[in-house]
């Protein structure tokens, strides 16, 4: 697949790496290239600068978030929560029917500390976006873990629990596809239902947050025994 990653931080780097390895055609979108290459400072979390990124990943092209969404079979969303909203936007017309795995979550970091939800109980991130982008078809998948949970998940123990939220069961099925690329088995795969159904996955984060804090690692995940 043609496959667009909005995000150039830890997050869609990562994406890119795997998705590059299973043979995707993969391109990382920012909303100004020239600016986005000449960041110098890593993060905190040591991750590359994506000049650097870039010079060791050949095969991926970064892109105006436009141009970058404009021929892709899939857009992954690892933006901010704050910035996922902009992102489209710039897109524009080009996510028009589009398939978007969506993976933010409305964290809020502006107190310092753990961060909050700038939304919850009444909408999710995942319904605004599929309400202020109506021709596409979003799916909230993976924001319930950290990165390299969500592209192997087999480095647990024990199996866990990706869940799923949307309203489109054809832009479902290539989510699922894609998982199962990563690892996923079916069986771990737990259907919500309709996008208003991210409410609870995005709630899960403060608990996320609290578990990392106690254990210092983010190797964990959720599983609904049954």
């Amino acid at each position: 697949m043609k496959i667009s990653v909005f995000g150039t931080g830890s997050v869609g780097q990562a994406f890119a790496t795997k998705l590059v390895a299973l043979q995707h055609t993969v391109t990382l979108g920012t909303r100004n290239v020239e600016r986005t290459l000449a960041n110098t400072e890593k993060d905190r979390y040591g991750t590359p600068t994506i000049s650097e990124f870039l010079a060791i990943n050949p095969n991926v092209k970064l892109l105006p978030f436009e141009t970058a969404a404009e021929e892709a079979d899939l857009v992954i969303l690892v933006t901010k929560g704050e910035g996922a909203k902009d992102a489209l936007q710039f897109a524009g017309k080009t996510i028009d029917g589009k398939v978007i795995l969506d993976i933010t979550n409305p964290l809020d970091f502006s107190s310092g500390g753990l961060p909050t939800l700038f939304l919850s109980n009444t909408t999710s991130l995942g319904e605004v976006l599929q309400e202020t982008f109506p021709t596409a078809k979003f799916v909230k998948s993976l924001n319930t873990m950290y990165n390299g949970v969500m592209l192997n998940p087999r480095m647990l123990s024990e199996d866990s629990t990706v869940f799923l939220s949307g309203n489109y069961a054809d832009a479902k099925n290539v989510v699922i596809n894609l998982l199962k690329s990563f690892g996923w088995k079916e069986s771990e795969m737990l259907d919500l239902g309709d996008m208003s159904t991210a409410r609870g996955t995005e709630s899960l984060l403060p608990v996320w947050l609290r578990i990392w804090t106690a254990t210092q690692n983010g190797a964990f995940n959720f599983k609904v025994a049954r």
